[in-house]
């Protein structure tokens, strides 16, 4: 796999540098990725993903990792990787030159029993060889707990992708973010992809509990844990999601928490409205 991606990038002649795209109204620079998308491409089409593929057309994984600037050379942590969804993906983009990491929570702050965080953490390389194939010096698995001096600085991305509602409601949403903010280097990013609720809708359905959040809370609180957004996308936007059910999110596919009752009008709408952006680690 390894050769086979780094053999096909050769022939295409693509660079897969990060370069800096046109700046948003606002002026800050956007990071983008010369030549990623084909190689992105590849990725996708691994067949690890033979069964993720299903859900692409509503995650957009190559757009999004494009968007967010994920380069192949880079060292990347995905925050609460769960099934594996994303790391199928990444770890054979990243398996040549870069480096994956798993990120787990702090067993310290979760409010549920952590003491298997560490041990999940640990076997996370092994079930990413054992999906991708890749090699296993290409990926490793920490919580945030007492993170070691080495990893401190020295990231080049960090993806959190719907779980921000999760850490919102458990209350250990500043915490863990400022450990993510202390693995980034000093230019690094942290992209976010996350459930978006209405833009006025009331606190007690934007708390995390029903999987929404609004997207100016959701920057508030990475301003005051020592980000700046430089871009954001509607790429993951979903105009079909009313973002009001009352079982939340879980309403919706993948899930189908109502299990059968109107399936087919849950379907139909695909899954939830979601916020895309990207941050900068600031001084």
């Amino acid at each position: 796999m390894r050769r086979s991606m780094l053999a096909l990038s050769t022939c295409l002649g693509l660079l897969a540098a990060p370069v800096v795209a046109d700046a948003p109204e606002d002026g800050a620079e956007v990071v983008s990725c010369n030549g990623c998308e084909a190689l992105l491409e590849l990725a996708a089409a691994t067949p690890a993903r033979k069964d993720d593929r299903a859900r692409d057309v509503y995650r957009h994984p190559v757009e999004t990792l494009k968007f967010m600037g994920v380069a192949p050379d880079m060292k990347v942590g995905e925050y609460a990787p769960g099934g594996g969804w994303y790391s199928r993906m990444l770890a054979p983009y990243l398996a040549e030159e870069g480096h994956l990491t798993g990120l787990y929570f702090n067993p310290d702050v979760v409010p549920f029993d952590g003491s298997k965080l560490a041990e999940s953490a640990a076997a996370f390389p092994g079930k990413v060889v054992e999906w991708t194939g890749v090699d296993p010096d290409s990926v490793s698995g920490m919580t945030l707990k007492d993170i070691p001096d080495a990893e401190k600085g020295s990231y080049d991305r960090i993806v959190l992708f719907r779980m921000l509602h999760n850490m919102m409601n458990w209350n250990i949403a500043d915490a863990e973010v400022k450990a993510m903010r202390t693995l980034l280097k000093d230019d690094g990013l942290l992209g976010v992809v996350q459930h978006r609720a209405k833009a006025d809708a009331p606190f007690s359905y934007t708390n995390g509990s029903k999987g929404y959040l609004r997207q100016a809370d959701v920057v508030r609180l990475m301003e005051l844990n020592g980000f700046e957004l430089v871009a954001s996308s509607e790429i993951n936007a979903n105009p079909k999601d009313p973002a009001n059910w009352e079982g939340g999110v879980w309403t919706l596919p993948p899930q189908f928490a109502l299990k059968e009752q109107d399936k087919a009008k849950y379907a139909a709408i695909g899954e939830s409205d979601r916020m895309t952006l990207l941050f900068r680690k600031r001084d």
